[in-house]
C-alpha cells in the first residue's frame, strides 16, 4: 500500500526497488555514455528553494546524485530535506559544466564566494525522475 507515500510524477510501486547502497555501487561502475532505468530510494539531502525543480539526494561514502525530473513535469515539496524517497527514471553519469553547477549552487543558497569558488566542471551522478514518492 502507498498510504504512508506521497506520490509525483507517474505512479510507481515499490517492487525492485533497489537500496541506496546498490545504486551508489551502479554509479560507481558507471561511465558518461551509460544509461540506466532503475528504481531507488535514498534520503533527501537538499531541495532546490526556488521551486522544488532538482534535489540532491544522500549515497553511500558522501556521494550525492542530482536528481531532475522528466520534463521539468512536476516539482518537489521544497520541504522534504531529510525525507527518505523512491525515484523511478534513468541513471546516468555526467561531466557538470561550471556554469550549471554555478546555477545549481546558487539555486541551493549558496554563498556568492562559494558560487564564485567553482571553477571546474565535476563528474556528476546525475538521474532523471519520471516518478518520485516521498515517504511521510
Amino acid at each position: 500500500t502507498n498510504e504512508q507515500f506521497m506520490s509525483f510524477g507517474d505512479k510507481i510501486d515499490l517492487d525492485n526497488t533497489q537500496t541506496t547502497a546498490e545504486i551508489t555501487e551502479r554509479y560507481q561502475n558507471m561511465k558518461t555514455v551509460d544509461t540506466l532505468q532503475t528504481k531507488f530510494t535514498a534520503k533527501v539531502k537538499e531541495v532546490c528553494k526556488v521551486k522544488g525543480c532538482w534535489m540532491k539526494l544522500e549515497l553511500v561514502n558522501g556521494e550525492e546524485v542530482m536528481v531532475r525530473f522528466k520534463g521539468y513535469g512536476f516539482f518537489m515539496p521544497p520541504d522534504i530535506d531529510g525525507k527518505e524517497v523512491v525515484l523511478n527514471g534513468l541513471a546516468y553519469v555526467e561531466e557538470m559544466s561550471v556554469a550549471d553547477r554555478k546555477h545549481f549552487a546558487k539555486d541551493g543558497g549558496m554563498s556568492q564566494d562559494q558560487i564564485d569558488a567553482i571553477s571546474t566542471p565535476k563528474m556528476t551522478y546525475s538521474f532523471e525522475a519520471n516518478g518520485v514518492l516521498v515517504k511521510q
